[in-house]
């Protein structure tokens, strides 16, 4: 049981620990305990004697202030002598019995006390109170009798001479009890040393006990280990001890060891034996045998067979080149493909195979007795270079054990290599057989090869006539490769022309917008103004013909802003603006456009929106509604009968391309049908481009100039989408707009190209508002809360242009305002310079000697003039001129051709802003 339990050295060391911890634990109780007790009679001896002491001193100090009180008044006869004789007569009894409490256990020491007591009572009896009271009486012969005999003296004195006595004793006994703790002190002193000595003789006791077990087993396993050295490992011994601790376990490793280094030089010896036989072996098949027999040999095995790669017609084989122990039939089968049973598989895998659970019907093992089936097969695989050029398969009646399974593996790393220079040699021997033949036969064929080398000359000669007219052909294509290369720079040159004539084409259409813009803006204010006929000057046939011009006038504004739009885009100078945009609300928009127009020619309006439409959808709304109106507007303008639809949808998934889907995950279709008079399939192209219709009637039908259609194409192109057209000549036709939803705009998506066609569209439109607005002809007048704003106005007009300045002043006088006109800008300095009553400026940007931008700059910055407000006015309609405007110091901006009640607005807000 106990050489079971494993009790190691640390166990060891710790159970002697706690064997002295015990003991000292034993002997520090019992010291403790001596000690308490020694304390105890230390205490007692304190307190009691402390106290005996005590009241033994109080009682003879009652006793002697009773009798010098007593003597005093005697002498005296002073009565306040009294109060200590009477205080001390009753405290020298109390004093008396708590003593007498004291010394319960004392006899002798009692009856010294009575005694006392005795003595004292009788001095007071025969001597303090007859003398007091005969003091009292002043009977003083009876004093001096009394102090003749003097008995209160003999009294006094036996008194101290017993107190005397009785502290002698009391100093004896406590003297003893301190000789009696000094002895006990002494004896816990001798047995404090006594423990010490045992626990140091235990302790010495367990430590060389336990050393000594480690030291003799250390040496044991020493000198074992010393003898195997010097015997060069011939001694097979192991170490053997009867401890169960870690010794056993370094034991136990220290054995394992020389079973691993046993086992090791057993392979060494073994692989040493093997690699010396087959050294020199320049045939594969002896050395197949030979290595075979002495495997199967050092592994006890009794079949055995080897296999090497052959390849014949790129068929890779294994073929039997060796057997072991060969009975009656060959041992294996003669060839193995890869793949096929355990030889191929284990080829294929490039693994060792072990087979331990062998058929009773495998092939039997043949011996002088009998035949006897195998317990275990082991199949080796011979690599080289990461390929299989050899197996080996082994059999035995019993097993294999894990040495003789490591024997084979070690092997097999190197034999490998040699397997492989063997095949090598052998190979160099047939192809120097090979090489010797077909020398022989190139012999033969030099001869023949001779004569075709003459025939061969002469088909040189042929060539190289060839050739010569193959260069030739090469240069006139070198020739023509640089005629392309021309052509090539000059369309390149071509192009750059193109851009610039597109730039002076848009800069020309920007000034030529400013140069039309301005006579169109006294033309549109005066005509206005004409038609309001606010004073009733003119006749109904004359305020009719200047609504006439105002309508005019509107139409060749629109007209203007059309070929503006166009150039912008063709110069890619067009603002896009991706933002939410409500789709929830466009049915609504529309139909408060164009239902008064589909009453006005009696024609059916439908519009629809299918519910999976998303109410949020992100593109430019402003051009959007551009691109939609002008659809709508074609559509109602060509359509003398039936009706025009709108509808609304979302594209589905399955509708959306890859290319589409790589750019939104929203898209929309948005067709506009009508039943008018259609467009001819030849036409379907044409009617896309500028300044083009469908035919010459057309234009004198319906009229128009070919740009709507033209720029809604432009600007479905800048919102990342496209528009079609299907349309029959007299059958009506459908425009078809499909955008998807940006929310980070166009521009991220760099501009993909979508593989779509776009089909024709329609004839170009006229803006809605000649088909929806009907100028009213009555008379406006000017409210009483206007008058009050602009009544007294200073506005000065800075404008070089008389027609301008004369439309602007007679609008504006009619409304009470007081005019200044500028003709430049340095005009306009020297005013300001001289009047600081200007409530608001009017300023042209356009002016010669000093153009509006440079005035406002110096208005603000210069003459730190900055609560002013100043209008800024200009026909030149390009996206930057707001900016710059503002940048300069403008307080607002207005293109021209100005709108009168857009003018009264804005200087309505600022005259306001600045009265404030």
């Amino acid at each position: 049981m106990l050489n079971k339990l494993k009790i190691g050295i640390r166990t060891k060391i710790t159970l002697g620990y706690i064997v002295i911890i015990l003991c000292l634990l034993v002997s520090g109780i019992i010291l403790n305990n001596q000690i308490t007790f020694l304390q105890k009679e230390r205490n007692y001896i304190i307190t009691n004697d402390t106290k005996t002491l005590e009241l033994t001193n109080r009682i003879e100090r009652n006793i002697l202030d009773m009798e010098s009180s007593q003597r005093g008044f005697i002498i005296t006869g002073e009565s306040s002598y009294l109060k200590p004789y009477n205080k001390a007569s009753e405290n020298w009894e109390y004093a008396y019995d708590e003593l007498y409490r004291v010394l319960e256990n004392k006899p002798t020491q009692q009856q010294k006390l009575v005694e006392i007591k005795t003595a004292m009572e009788h001095w007071i009896t025969t001597s303090g109170e007859p003398s007091i009271k005969l003091k009292k009486e002043n009977n003083t012969e009876a004093l001096k009798e009394i102090y003749k005999v003097d008995v209160g003296r003999k009294d006094m004195d036996a008194v101290r001479d017993q107190f005397e006595s009785l502290r002698s004793v009391i100093y004896a006994n406590m003297q003893a009890q301190v000789n009696d703790l000094d002895k006990r002190n002494s004896i816990v002193t001798l047995t404090l040393l006594g423990i010490l000595v045992f626990i140091s003789v235990i302790a010495i006791f367990i430590a060389n006990g336990i050393s000594r077990s480690i030291v003799n087993m250390l040496t044991k396993v020493t000198q074992t280990i010393q003898e195997i050295a010097a015997s060069k490992s011939r001694k097979k011994g192991r170490i053997h001890v009867k401890t169960n601790d870690e010794i056993n376990a370094l034991v136990a490793a220290t054995n394992e060891l020389l079973d691993v280094l046993e086992r090791r030089e057993w392979l060494q010896v073994n692989i040493a034996e093997i690699v010396t036989k087959h050294q020199g072996i320049s045939a594969v098949t002896k050395l197949a045998e030979t290595f075979l027999s002495e495997l199967a040999q050092k592994t006890q095995s009794s079949l055995g067979a080897f296999y090497v790669r052959e390849t014949n017609d790129n068929n890779v084989l294994f073929v039997k080149k060796a057997a072991f122990a060969e009975a009656g039939d060959d041992v294996g089968i003669e060839s193995f493909k890869f793949g096929e049973g355990l030889i191929g598989q284990c080829a294929l895998e490039k693994k060792v195979l072990m087979y331990n659970d062998i058929p009773e019907d495998f092939r039997l093992i043949a011996t002088g007795l009998g035949v006897v089936s195998p317990k275990s097969i082991f199949i080796v695989p011979i690599i080289f270079e990461n390929d299989v050029i050899a197996i080996v398969e082994l059999a035995t009646m019993t097993s294999f054990s894990e040495l003789q399974q490591e024997l084979v593996k070690q092997v097999i790393e190197t034999f490998g290599l040699t397997v492989n220079s063997v095949l090598g040699r052998m190979e160099i021997v047939r192809l120097l057989n090979e090489s010797r033949a077909m020398t022989e036969e190139l012999q033969m064929q030099s001869e023949e090869l001779q004569a075709q080398s003459e025939e061969l000359q002469m088909q040189t000669e042929e060539l190289t006539m060839i050739n010569e007219q193959l260069e030739e052909r090469t240069k006139e294509a070198e020739l023509k490769s640089r005629e392309l290369e021309q052509a090539k720079k000059e369309l390149e040159e071509s192009a750059e022309q193109l851009l610039l004539n597109s730039k002076y084409k848009s800069e020309f259409l920007a000034n030529m917008s400013h140069e039309l813009r301005t006579p169109l803006n006294s033309i549109l204010i005066l005509s206005e103004m004409l038609a309001e006929n606010s004073q009733h000057k003119l006749l109904e046939e004359e305020a009719e013909f200047a609504k006439v011009i105002h309508s005019s006038g509107e139409d060749l504004l629109v007209l203007i802003n059309d070929i503006l739009d166009l150039s912008k885009v063709e110069a890619g100078k067009l603002d896009i603006s991706f933002d939410e945009m409500n789709m929830s609300e466009v049915p609504v928009q529309i139909e408060q456009i164009f239902a008064p127009v589909a009453a006005k020619k009696n024609l059916q309006f439908h519009i629809s929106k299918d519910k999976n439409v998303a109410d949020v959808f992100y593109t430019d709304e402003n051009r959007f509604q551009q691109i939609l109106k002008n659809l709508l507007s074609n559509a109602f303008k060509f359509t003398e009968h039936g009706a025009v639809n709108l509808k609304i949808k979302q594209l589905g998934q399955e509708h959306l391309t890859s290319n589409m889907q790589n750019v939104s995950a929203d898209w929309l279709e948005i067709k506009v049908s009508d039943t008018g008079i259609g467009i001819p399939k030849d036409k379907h192209q044409l009617i896309f481009e500028s300044f083009q219709q469908a035919d010459g009637a057309t234009v004198r039908k319906y009229g128009g100039t070919g740009l709507g259609l033209s720029i809604c194409k432009e600007l479905s192109r800048l919102l990342g989408g496209w528009i079609s057209l299907q349309s029959e000549e007299g059958q009506g036709s459908t425009f078809t707009l499909t955008i998807p939803s940006l929310p980070n705009g166009i521009e991220e998506q760099k501009y993909f190209e979508l593989a779509v066609h776009e089909v024709v569209a329609t004839n170009e439109v006229r803006e809605l508002e000649e088909l929806t607005e009907e100028q009213p002809s009555e008379i406006q007048e000017f409210s009483q809360h206007e008058v009050e704003i602009f009544q007294g106005k200073n506005i000065l007009i800075v404008d070089d242009d008389y027609r301008n300045i004369y439309a602007l002043k007679n609008a504006l006088e009619k409304r009470g305002m007081n005019i200044l006109v500028a003709k430049d800008g340095i005009e306009c300095l020297d005013i300001l310079q001289t009047n600081d009553e200007i409530d608001l400026i009017l300023m042209d940007i356009m002016m010669p000697n000093l153009d509006g931008y440079e005035t406002m700059s110096i208005i603000r910055k210069q003459m730190k003039i900055t609560d002013l407000p100043i209008i800024a006015l200009t026909a030149k309609a390009m996206k930057t001129d707001r900016d710059k405007s503002i940048e300069a110091g403008a307080s607002d901006y207005i293109s021209k051709p100005l709108n009168l009640e857009q003018l009264v607005s804005v200087l309505r807000v600022w005259l306001v802003s600045k009265g404030s």
